[in-house]
C-alpha cells in the first residue's frame, strides 16, 4: 500500500510511492568498462513544494557483496504535472547535467524518461543520452537505464531492484501496545 503524507504537495500523489528511502543491487554493463554488480542507496524525499528531492549512490560490489569502490552519486529534482508528464533535473559527480522529460504510465506506478538535454564537462565520460524505467512492483522500486555515447547506440548499461527501507522508528511508533519493556511482548 502506498502511503500519501499529508504535507505532501498535491501535484506530487502520483509520485507518492518513490517516497522513502530504497536500498539494493543491481550490475551494470557498457562497453569500454567492465561489468560489475553494484549496490545502491536512493532516496526521494519532499518539503511540502511541487517537487521530489532524489538522492542516489552506487558502489561497486565484489564477488561476496562487499564494497569496492564508489561508482556514482546523482542528485536531482522531480515533478509531474496535472497531465502525468515528468519531468527531472539531475545533476552527476562524473561532471554531467541532464534535464529529463518522460510520463508515468496511466494506470500503474511507472516512468518512462529520456533526456533531452545533456552538458558535461571536458573532463567527464562520453555521454550523449539516455533512457530510463522505473516501476514499483510489488512493492520494490526496479529500474533500467540505457546510455549512448558518440560511439555507442543507445544500450541498456545499468538495472536495479531496490527494496524500500524501513526506518524503525516510523514501525515502533505503532507498536504502543507493547508492555513497557517491550521483550515481554515476545515471549
Amino acid at each position: 500500500m502506498i502511503e500519501i503524507p499529508s504535507d505532501l504537495h498535491p501535484d506530487l500523489v502520483p509520485l507518492a510511492f518513490l517516497l522513502g528511502n530504497w536500498a539494493g543491487a543491481g550490475v551494470a554493463d557498457f562497453p569500454g568498462r567492465d561489468q560489475c554488480n553494484f549496490g545502491q542507496e536512493v532516496s526521494f524525499s519532499h518539503d511540502g513544494r511541487n517537487f521530489l528531492e532524489y538522492v542516489s549512490r552506487s558502489w561497486e560490489l565484489d564477488d561476496k557483496g562487499e564494497k569496492v569502490r564508489p561508482l556514482e552519486t546523482e542528485t536531482g529534482y522531480w515533478r509531474i504535472d496535472g497531465e502525468r508528464k515528468v519531468e527531472v533535473v539531475m545533476i552527476r559527480d562524473q561532471g554531467v547535467a541532464e534535464v529529463w522529460y518522460g510520463e508515468m504510465a496511466e494506470k500503474k506506478p511507472q516512468i518512462d524518461l529520456a533526456t533531452d538535454a545533456v552538458a558535461r564537462l571536458s573532463s567527464s565520460d562520453d555521454y550523449s543520452g539516455g533512457k530510463r524505467l522505473y516501476g514499483y512492483v510489488k512493492g520494490d522500486l526496479m529500474w533500467v537505464g540505457e546510455r549512448a555515447t558518440a560511439t555507442t547506440p543507445l544500450r541498456p548499461y545499468m538495472s536495479a531492484h531496490l527494496k524500500k527501507v524501513v526506518d524503525p522508528r516510523e514501525w515502533a511508533k505503532d507498536l504502543k501496545d507493547l508492555p513497557d519493556d517491550g521483550i515481554a511482548f515476545f515471549k
